[in-house]
């Protein structure tokens, strides 16, 4: 490896961390802030011989993500635009009830996840939320199977009696089969 590729590679490691913050805050979201740093760090290594010798490469890097983004802000948006109405739903319920009633119970069925203990929570995420295998969620947990169904068994339980009534039978059915 070359001494200015090596040189260019120290730098890279050791300044992309607070380069990814920066560019966090100036986009808000993490990828495209991986997206912005990727680009600075394109045109750094371009720049990298004239940079060495006598120039700051972290500020130089910084000055070429400020403009990226406001080139990015400044580039004409192409506004969404719906045309005519969205078609009736065939079971004649409404768009946004269904929402508002599925966001309902996603915050209901948090609620009554942190209200378990500690190893029944953990089994009812690892089987049912991240669909491990039975085998699979002992062995994570460091209990036997059987184990595992009993503290399935009191955690279900424990859900159905905690959530509300009128999201009980939609949850368990739905999310636990």
């Amino acid at each position: 490896m070359e001494p200015d590729e090596h040189d260019f590679e120290a730098f890279y490691r050791a300044r992309t961390p607070a380069l990814l913050r920066t560019a966090y805050l100036l986009t808000g979201d993490r990828h495209l802030a991986e997206d912005l740093v990727q680009d600075a760090l394109a045109r750094t290594h371009r720049a990298w011989r004239r940079l060495r010798d006598g120039g700051n490469p972290e500020a130089y890097a910084r000055q070429v993500m400020y403009h990226l983004q406001v080139s990015r802000w400044r580039r004409r948006r192409v506004p969404e635009s719906l045309f005519g109405d969205l078609p009736e739903r065939r079971d004649g319920r409404d768009h946004a009830t269904d929402a508002t009633s599925r966001l309902a119970l996603r915050l209901a069925l948090r609620q009554a996840l942190l209200t378990l203990p500690a190893r029944q929570r953990a089994a009812v995420v690892l089987r049912y939320f991240e669909d491990r295998s039975e085998a699979e969620a002992a062995e994570l947990l460091g209990c036997r199977v059987g184990t595992l169904k009993s503290h399935l068994a009191r955690g279900l339980a424990a859900l159905r009696r905690a959530l509300p009534d009128d999201h009980a039978g939609t949850a368990t059915e739905g999310m636990f089969r």
